[in-house]
């Protein structure tokens, strides 16, 4: 197989036009390629920003978005994480309880009978709830999700209101 030259500069056609999207995932790039450590500091934000023809403005409101994104990005993956904790506490749950179902109905009557009927209408019932907790699209996601991050800012807020109250 022959070596190939990776590709110049000058070898590569340039469109003359590029779509928003387009612009911004060159931009991104070359940014990247810029940055050795992948960090900058704001100033060279503002400063990218200023080349670009960006008001400072339109900068502040674009990193409030990002802030935002990335809060409910971070209480996203919180939900999630506990989403999978109450699963795998209701899995150790089926397996305790249907294992103890399962001895004393060998040891009673010498066999498995009414105790796998249990186990597997536990079992498909938990199959389901797993379904419908690990889906992370959609409106009953989008609900759960509403609904844990409420109770959440709720106890938050019961437990300040507490701790200032003992405070006093």
């Amino acid at each position: 197989m022959p070596v190939t030259q990776p590709a110049t500069v000058e070898s590569v056609a340039m469109p003359d036009f590029y779509s928003q999207e387009d612009v911004q995932q060159i931009l991104h790039l070359a940014i990247a390629r810029q940055t050795d450590t992948g960090e900058m500091t704001r100033t060279q934000l503002v400063e990218i920003a200023d080349e670009l023809g960006i008001s400072a403005l339109d900068l502040q409101l674009a990193e409030q978005e990002w802030i935002e994104r990335r809060s409910e990005d971070e209480e996203r993956q919180a939900f999630y994480r506990f989403q999978l904790a109450r699963l795998k506490q209701q899995g150790f749950k089926y397996l305790v309880i249907n294992g103890f179902l399962i001895a004393l109905n060998v040891l009673t009557s010498g066999g498995i009978s009414w105790a796998l009927y249990v186990a597997l209408g536990w079992g498909v019932l938990l199959a389901l709830k797993a379904w419908k907790s690990l889906q992370t699209d959609g409106d009953d996601y989008e609900e759960a999700f509403q609904n844990w991050r409420r109770r959440r800012w709720i106890k938050r807020s019961v437990k300040r209101f507490w701790d200032r109250w003992m405070k006093v």
